[in-house]
């Protein structure tokens, strides 16, 4: 059991200096690595950290030339691949950000390389380190809403912020935002549920945003509204809206659970929990609001509404031996396959049987 994690850190963009952030102030973690191709991305990452730190150019020289223990790796979607491979080969604990890849064919490998490494492999969903989101997951699985018949998420946001080389603009390079965006959301699905996918029908398009962008004469090729049902081996369904003109919205996440005796909200910001026993259609309601409360320091280091340094935390007991992984890579599998059944859905107009997406591996349900 290691006392101080010695962290090294792939990929110092916005993601990668949140990360930075939470490991700040984490107790027992120490950065001593990072390691990014672009100039720019290392300078944000020293200010972040505060201190000198060796840097490297990628990550088969960071783990040949850095003592760490645990590597977390926050490049560009499309690069997950080709940056695990040297990490694979170390004895490192991994913590990659989601998406696990872009492609079906990349996901499969790491979780079968993550299944044969020695060290804790964990797949980045912060989602579910929410302290309000948590919440309402222990509740629906402590029977709170009854026999869970319907989970509706509903994500209304911004636009897809800019990236280095504008590589977020495109489909090739995110596995589109069924798959980039919306791998939380489906990973939650399969959390709250407790069963597997059976098929998934997705209407999307872009429609608002990015319109007007060209990058060497390409016009962007993403997502940025859908509705998406997915239908449940136990019988449940869930839905995903998402909408990311709808800044202005008073909530970015909802999520209702439904069950045969209440429905269960949870709305964030502001982290309130909202239930609604069933009753006499002539009332009166019986609806019972609760806050959740969220650290301050935790919320202060990042975007996820304290997600990031929950999972940390939880992480680092994986690193350390005194808890078990709790995203792993196939969990990360699921959510990518989840997410290509919806792009193919959402392009061809047409429902897409899980089975087509995970063809010989249907193992992994």
């Amino acid at each position: 059991m290691v006392e101080t994690i010695r962290y090294g850190l792939i990929g110092t963009g916005m993601m990668g200096v949140e990360h930075i952030h939470n490991l700040n102030i984490l107790p027992g973690a120490e950065i001593v690595a990072i390691a990014d191709p672009v100039a720019t991305s290392l300078g944000w990452a020293r200010e972040a950290i505060g201190h000198p730190v060796a840097e490297f150019a990628d990550a088969a020289a960071l783990v040949k030339g850095a003592d760490v223990d645990a590597v977390i790796v926050v490049s560009p979607n499309y690069t997950h691949r080709a940056v695990l491979e040297p990490l694979f080969d170390a004895d490192v604990a991994i913590l990659c950000e989601k998406p696990l890849c872009t492609t079906m064919q990349d996901a499969r490998w790491v979780a079968d390389k993550a299944a044969a490494h020695g060290r804790p492999f964990w797949t980045a969903m912060e989602y579910r380190f929410m302290p309000p989101a948590a919440e309402f997951i222990a509740r629906v699985h402590g029977g709170d809403v009854g026999r869970l018949q319907m989970l509706s998420i509903r994500e209304h946001r911004f636009p897809f912020l800019q990236k280095v080389g504008d590589w977020n603009r495109f489909a090739r390079n995110t596995g589109g935002t069924m798959v980039e965006k919306c791998c939380h959301f489906f990973d939650l699905m399969r959390l709250v549920v407790q069963s597997e996918p059976v098929r998934v029908y997705c209407s999307g398009a872009m429609d608002v945003n990015h319109l007007d962008e060209t990058y060497a004469g390409q016009r962007p090729d993403i997502i940025d509204n859908s509705f998406t049902t997915v239908d449940f081996a136990n019988g449940v369904r869930a839905m995903l809206d998402l909408c990311m003109f709808a800044e202005g919205a008073e909530h970015q996440e909802e999520m209702s659970a439904t069950g045969d005796k209440a429905r269960l909200d949870v709305l964030i910001p502001p982290g309130d929990l909202v239930y609604s026993p069933r009753v006499d259609w002539r009332g009166p309601k019986a609806v019972e609001r609760v806050h959740v409360a969220v650290d301050e320091t935790a919320l202060k280091a990042g975007s996820h509404h304290g997600s990031t340094f929950y999972q940390h935390e939880a992480f680092a007991r994986a690193v350390r031996g005194q808890g078990a992984v709790i995203v792993s890579a196939h969990d990360g599998l699921m959510a990518v396959a989840i997410g290509t059944a919806a792009e193919i859905s959402a392009r061809e107009k047409r429902v897409v049987e899980m089975s087509e997406v995970l063809g010989q591996d249907q193992h992994w349900l």
